[in-house]
Order: C-alpha cells, then sequence, then structure tokens
C-alpha cells in the first residue's frame, strides 16, 4: 500500500513550510474556477525535469481533484509566488511542501464554505473529484462555490495536511502534463513564440573576452533588406530586423564593418588549467571534524582535475520583450525569473514593478546557461524600438563561447591509514572557481551584455553557496563516510578569465568522481573488496539498502574475463542530505570508451511520480556519462575554441548505455532526484575503466588520448 507523502509536521502550531513562508498568500498559489478548473501558479519552472507534474499530484491529492481538472500555470513575476531558483533539486521540498499545506488550507475553507451550504458538519463531508458530499446525499463542488475571495488572506499552518495513509495519488507514476504538446509539436518552447509585429535582433559579441568595439562601418549592414536598426552601446552591438533571414544576413555584414581591440592573451594554458588553479589568489575555508588521537603507518595521495563544461543545450538561447514605454514585459525560460528581473531592475534604472518576466519553456540546461543574458539582450532591443516585440536567439558559437561554464576543478586527496589499512585521516583540498554568479544576489547585474555597456557595471567573481546549504566547490567533499578525522579545504579562485557559473551538481561530481576513484584505489592498497571497504565506514542503513539493490540488480561482483571490458561501482548522497544513490557501470573499451550499462539504484524518500524518478535519474546519467568520456571546453590564450557540437562534442544518441533505475520503497519525505545520479556515474565509469584496463585516469574527460597518454608514462 502506499505510505503517502511523509512531510515533516511543522515544528509548532502556525510554522509554514518550504515556500510558503516568505509567500504566505493563498491566493498567489491558487485558485478555483466555476468552469471547473484548480489553476496552481508555483512559483518554481519546468526545465524538462517534470516538476511541474510533481506538484500537480500533490495537489490532486490533496484537494482530492483529478489531474484533469489542474491546470498549471506557468510562473509570472506579476502573480506567482517568488520562489527564487529552480535549483539544487529543492523543488519537492521548497515548493511541494509548500503547495501541500496551502491546499490542505484551502479544503478547509471550501469545506466550511459546504458545511454551511449544504447544513451539514464539516466532519460529514466528503470530497470526490472535487465533488462535495454530505450524508443526507446533498451536494455541492468547489466549483459552485469557487469565490477569489475565499482565499484572498495568509495561511495560518494550523491546519494539517492529510494522514499520509489514506494518499492514492502521490507515490504512482503520472504521465508528464508537458509532454503531449512536444510530442505533437504544439508551440510550448520559447523558440517557437510568435507575436504580432515581432521583430527580430541579433547579437554581435566581442571577438574574444575583454576585447572592446573600436570602430563600426554599418552603411552596408544598414543597407540590407528588411534592417530596422543597428543599435550599439560601448561594445554591446546588435541588429534589428523585419524577420529572422534578414537578421541573420545583415548581422554577417555588420560584422565584416566592426573592428575589434586586440586581445590580451589572458586565459590560462588549457593544457595546465589545474596548476594555474593552484597558483591563482584565492579565498580560502576550511572545515574539519573535531581533532581525535590517531597514528598512522603510512600515507596515500592522489590529484585529480575536471574541466570547464558548458551548459551545451540542443537549443540555443532565447528570448522575447516588449516595451511599451512603461511597462517591459520579457518571456524568458530563466530558472529565476525573480532574480532576472531584479537584475533588470537595475541594469536598466527601472522600478522592478515596472517589468514583468513571464517564463516559458526552453531546451533544459540544469544550471545558469544564458537564458538570462539573452534575456537581456531582448530587453534591451525592445527599449529601442518601443511599442514591437522584440526576438533575439543565440547562435552556437555565441552559446557555446560565452555562457557561463561549470569551473575547472583541481582536487587532492590524502588519506592516513594505520597497520590494518583503517583510515585514521582524511584531508579533501579543492582549487576552483566559484559554482554560482546568477542574477539577483549582488548589487551589479550578473548579465553579459551589461558588461559590454558604454559604461559597463562591475563584473564580480562567482561564489560559493553557503555550506549549510549544500555548498559550491565544497559540495560532498565533507565525507559521506565515518571517518574519524578528516578536514576539508577550498580555495575559491577570485580571477575569472571564463565566466563560471551553476551547473548541474556544482562541484559535487567532481569531488564524488575523486573520492569514490580514490577509495578504490584504498581498498586495493589493503588487498579489500571495494564495495566490502565502503560498507565498513557506512552505517547508514538506507545507504547500505540502496548499495545493496544496486549490486543485487547488477549481479555485483562481475569478474572481467573478457579482455577489454570492466565494472565499476560509486555511491554518494547527494550533499550529505539528499537522495541517496549508487551505480554499476559496464565499459567497453575499445578505440573509445563506451558506456554500455548503467545499474542505479536511488532512496530519494516518497518518490511522488517514480516515472518522473527514473526519468530525471536517467537524463542525469545519460549527462554524466557525456561528461566523463567526452566534454570539455577548449580554449587558447585568447578565446573559447569548441564553439560546435565538433570541437565541443557531447554524447550521441548511439552511445547511450542501457540504464536501468531501481527505486528503494520509502515513505521519508521526499528528496530531489534531478542530480543526485551525476558523481556516481561518472565515478563508477572511472572504476570501470581501470577494471578494464588497470589504468587510473584521474582527470576528466576519460579519453582514448588521455589513456594512451598515461601508458606511455608508466615504466
Amino acid at each position: 500500500m502506499n505510505q503517502g507523502f511523509a512531510l515533516p509536521a511543522p515544528a509548532q502550531p502556525g510554522q509554514l513550510p518550504g515556500n510558503l513562508r516568505g509567500n504566505p498568500h493563498l491566493g498567489q498559489w491558487l485558485r478555483i474556477t466555476p468552469e471547473g478548473k484548480v489553476m496552481v501558479s508555483p512559483g518554481k519552472v519546468e526545465i524538462g525535469q517534470g516538476i511541474l507534474t510533481a506538484l500537480a499530484q500533490i495537489v490532486a491529492e490533496e484537494l482530492e481533484v483529478g489531474l484533469n481538472q489542474i491546470t498549471m500555470v506557468a510562473a509570472n513575476t506579476g502573480f506567482s509566488p517568488n520562489e527564487s531558483v529552480t535549483s539544487g533539486s529543492l523543488s519537492v521540498q521548497d515548493s511541494g511542501r509548500a503547495l501541500q499545506q496551502v491546499c490542505a488550507e484551502v479544503r478547509a475553507i471550501y469545506l466550511a464554505k459546504a458545511a454551511t451550504h449544504l447544513g451539514e458538519p464539516v466532519a460529514s463531508l466528503q470530497i470526490c473529484n472535487g465533488l462535495i458530499s454530505g450524508p443526507s446525499g446533498a451536494q455541492t463542488s468547489y466549483w459552485d462555490l469557487a469565490d477569489d475571495a475565499l482565499l484572498d488572506t495568509d495561511a495560518t499552518g494550523r491546519v494539517p495536511p492529510k494522514p499520509n495513509t489514506v494518499y492514492r495519488k502521490v507515490g504512482t507514476s503520472a504521465r508528464r502534463l508537458d509532454l503531449p504538446d512536444k510530442i505533437f509539436g504544439k508551440t510550448r518552447f520559447i523558440h517557437d513564440m510568435e507575436l504580432p509585429g515581432m521583430l527580430h535582433g541579433r547579437m554581435l559579441r566581442p571577438n574574444a573576452p575583454g576585447a572592446t568595439l573600436l570602430s563600426l562601418d554599418d552603411a552596408a549592414a544598414l543597407a540590407c533588406n528588411g534592417v530596422i536598426s543597428v543599435v550599439r552601446d560601448g561594445s554591446l552591438l546588435a541588429i534589428v530586423a523585419t524577420g529572422n533571414d534578414e537578421a541573420e544576413h545583415a548581422a554577417a555584414k555588420l560584422s565584416a564593418g566592426a573592428v575589434w581591440s586586440q586581445p590580451n592573451e589572458s586565459l590560462p594554458d588549457e593544457q595546465d588549467f589545474a596548476s594555474w588553479l593552484r597558483s591563482e589568489p584565492a579565498d580560502t575555508s576550511v572545515t574539519a571534524s573535531p581533532p581525535s588521537p590517531a597514528s598512522s603507518s603510512r600515507t596515500i595521495k592522489a590529484q585529480y582535475a575536471k574541466p570547464f563544461l558548458a551548459h551545451a543545450s540542443i537549443a540555443p538561447s532565447c528570448a522575447l520583450a516588449v516595451y511599451d514605454g512603461a511597462i517591459l514585459k520579457v518571456w524568458s525560460h530563466s530558472q529565476g525569473i525573480f532574480n532576472l528581473r531584479s537584475d533588470l531592475a537595475l541594469a536598466f534604472a527601472m522600478e522592478p514593478e515596472k517589468i514583468i518576466v513571464q517564463h516559458v519553456e526552453g531546451a533544459g540546461c540544469y544550471g545558469h546557461n544564458p537564458a538570462d543574458d539573452v534575456a537581456f539582450d531582448a530587453a534591451w532591443l525592445a527599449r529601442h524600438t518601443p511599442g514591437r516585440p522584440v526576438r533575439v536567439q543565440w547562435s552556437r558559437a555565441d552559446e557555446l563561447a560565452w555562457a557561463p561554464f561549470g569551473p575547472a576543478m583541481a582536487i587532492d586527496l590524502e588519506a592516513d591509514l594505520d597497520a590494518a589499512g583503517t583510515i585514521t585521516g582524511w584531508r579533501h583540498s579543492i582549487w576552483s572557481n566559484g559554482h554560482t554568479s546568477r542574477p539577483g544576489r549582488g548589487s551589479s547585474p550578473a548579465l553579459l551584455g551589461a558588461w559590454h555597456l558604454a559604461t559597463p557595471f562591475e563584473r564580480s567573481p562567482a561564489i560559493n553557496p553557503p555550506l549549510a546549504g549544500g555548498g559550491g566547490a565544497e559540495r560532498n567533499a565533507i565525507p559521506g563516510y565515518e571517518f574519524p578525522n578528516w578536514q576539508v579545504t577550498s580555495h575559491r579562485i577570485l580571477n575569472m578569465p571564463l565566466r563560471t557559473s551553476a551547473l548541474r551538481s556544482l562541484g559535487a561530481m567532481a569531488n564524488i568522481f575523486a573520492v569514490e576513484t580514490f577509495i578504490d584505489d584504498l581498498a586495493r592498497a589493503a588487498n579489500t573488496d571495494p564495495v566490502e571497504w565502503r560498507l565498513r565506514y557506512l552505517h547508514d542503513e538506507r545507504a547500505r539498502a540502496v548499495i545493496a539493490l544496486a549490486l543485487e540488480k547488477s549481479g555485483w561482483p562481475q569478474q572481467n574475463l573478457i579482455e577489454g571490458k570492466g565494472a565499476g561501482f560509486a555511491y554518494a548522497r547527494y550533499k550529505n542530505s539528499g537522495a541517496y544513490c549508487a551505480v554499476v557501470a559496464e565499459i567497453d573499451a575499445a578505440e573509445q570508451i563506451y558506456a554500455r550499462r548503467l545499474t542505479i539504484a536511488v532512496d530519494v524518500g516518497l518518490a511522488i511520480n517514480p516515472d518522473g524518478v527514473r526519468n530525471q535519474i536517467e537524463g542525469g546519467a545519460i549527462q554524466a556519462t557525456s561528461w566523463a568520456l567526452k566534454e570539455a571546453v577548449r580554449f587558447d590564450r585568447t578565446r573559447v575554441t569548441s564553439t560546435d557540437w565538433e570541437s565541443y562534442p557531447i554524447l550521441r544518441f548511439s552511445e547511450v548505455p542501457k540504464i536501468s533505475v531501481h527505486i528503494v520503497p520509502s515513505d521519508h519525505p521526499p528528496l530531489g532526484a534531478g542530480e543526485c545520479s551525476i558523481g556516481p556515474v561518472v565515478a563508477a565509469i572511472g572504476n570501470a575503466v581501470f577494471d578494464a584496463l588497470h589504468i587510473r585516469i584521474r582527470q576528466l574527460p576519460i579519453t582514448a588520448e588521455r589513456i594512451m597518454s598515461e601508458l606511455a608514462q608508466q615504466p
């Protein structure tokens, strides 16, 4: 039987859960219409992770209505609750808990209204698909009683949600609400939007970071058919035309007439970026366990590295905007529409209330891609063409060269062992740029175009989120194993020649890759099975259950009897507080490394939509496989050079491994699924490569060239 949505109860009556604390007004979250619909507008946004479906299930469960009676309204800064950024695998915890409480209170309000209307006690009423019935047979419904004034009040936190033992919708697989439009080619993505009288803008970027526009001959561009204007402010340059093709053609002409300053050789040496990270000025922080007496007979050390990574969304970023002289409206696939509004207000010296940002789905990114930057571009051009909507879509080259990157990282690990091979000390050191420079968090707009103006805004270095919220570079660096002594040192690099910000899992992927491959080496040094070695330091029963399930479903241990094939294992709990994930990877090592099969076990607490959880785990595993084997931003001393799919390859459909996802049944509070598989998949692939070739690759991606280089260095 379904155990229900077991969220922790408020600590005391009146305490509001999740994001309801900052947005207590009930009518801001949902309204009920006489036409038979529950209109729900959370502040979290759909980026392909299926969150609106999961939230709809929570609403359906608590209000006792059908999913077909719910309309999920895309977030809008004009009326939705401000739930900040959709990130960190936190939407169910923060938004789901809020909506659960909202719906409990809405249900109580409507039951009280129905009791008065029917002349029946509240306790005697029942609800089915929005129909409210009394023991006498009298009936009414949410729709008959619909009145926005009923929800013009704040949540109290005193109405308990339904007991979890009676849940029927939460915990069962539901069809994704967003997929039918996408499958049948209906307009749902921002790239397909068309507005009456819409113009098309194309941005022209500098020839390298730090370069400035010295002169411009725009005569040829202005002479092109359909051109409305050339817009310039300092080194920020664009063409506006009546059509997409016209804008592309004129942009090429405009580019030929632009003279840029010579770029400085400000970028690090791509072949030795780890040394560059270790040599740069840094803001250093140390986190450590309380000291305890320990003795050791030897110390084992290893170094690891991860390159800069691009978001590499299949569709380049896009935005639309229109300005009527007073109100600026922007359509964006940003993950943080309220934060975007704040930075647009700073950039254009406008009151935030004069800016409306409407979320529209994009290609998905799981991090800070150029969605916010292109929104600035569209808004900037719309302010130069009042009354006409302007659509801007970045080029593939700009998307891969100018978007924020996931930071490169260098990691040192040291383990002290006693004579029996038991760990007595653990040290984890990280060098990395900060992992977030999202908009809305500083006194200066974190938007690319704002830095190219004649009077540019200051560009601040990326920061790391607080460790209490999971951290950035140090995410998953604090041991998830029970070591007697440990220390984590994080060096946040202050110089940022390549722009960095949040990318799926932040620092967790690199840290888990380092830790889980290092642990395999430690187990081997102790002549111990790597899984048994982990279990020695892991007493969390949920962790052990996830590991056991992954081993059972994969048939571990697998004897490597066939040359060129290998299997590897890895485990982590995301952020040490989120979902548990264990992975067995099976690979083929031929001319290239191919991930053949991934067996994944997860504990995400109660899975609101099990099918959605599998979708998220599979998507994370595919992206992790691409990071492990293919992806790295390429650059010379002046500019990024990986500006197309040839120079920045991603995993092809033909290379996707067979993936099986197994969910541990749980009635614990729900945990996010979007990022937990990333680190364990990369680490398991790394361990499988060692199993197949007996070569340890400690710098990502794991390519044939890197393997050959490692072989050449062996005696």
